[in-house]
């Protein structure tokens, strides 16, 4: 397996809205196992194909606390949104080092491909709820920065500019 490039706000390429896969095949299953290696070594909890620059409809999520439950969502759709609001500090890998309050739906359910290409849907709440959130956002084009304060957004910007100034 390959460890991906993660790219890193406020890259471009991370606004790409990502195409839905047209066949499951052995490459998507590739993609897909490369993009939880990178995950688990990042370390990260979830991971959009939009944020190691592939700009199909693929997510992976792993909340457990061994990393020992992989999931693969492939053109995953969120079909309802419910249940209250719930806050949850969230991060990102392509923010690293920033966490911020975001407020989304508490429950989901959401409709996807596995990886031999049959169709699911599952409910989920809590941080499964919020992990596919966020990771679907990334396939939209968007980051959880994306619902803080124009403000803080700008904020968070420029350090990691200064950053990768720094690390170039």
């Amino acid at each position: 397996m390959t460890i991906l490039n993660i790219l890193e706000f406020p890259d471009h390429r991370l606004r790409t809205v990502a195409k839905p896969v047209v066949e499951v095949n052995d490459a998507i299953r590739t993609l897909a196992d490369n993009m939880l290696e990178t995950m688990y070594d990042a370390p990260g909890i979830g991971l959009a194909a939009t944020q190691v620059n592939i700009h199909k409809r693929v997510v992976v999520i792993d909340i457990s606390e061994n990393q020992d439950d992989p999931q693969l969502f492939i053109n995953p759709e969120i079909t309802l949104c419910e249940g209250p609001l719930h806050e949850y500090d969230e991060g990102c890998l392509s923010v690293p080092g920033f966490y911020e309050t975001v407020t989304r739906p508490e429950v989901v359910s959401v409709k996807a491909l596995d990886r031999d290409g049959i169709a699911f849907e599952i409910v989920a709440e809590g941080l499964l709820a919020t992990c596919i959130q966020h990771e679907v956002d990334h396939l939209d084009g968007k980051l959880f920065v994306d619902y803080l304060s124009a403000l803080k957004r700008t904020r968070i910007r420029k350090k990691l500019e200064k950053l990768h100034k720094e690390n170039a």
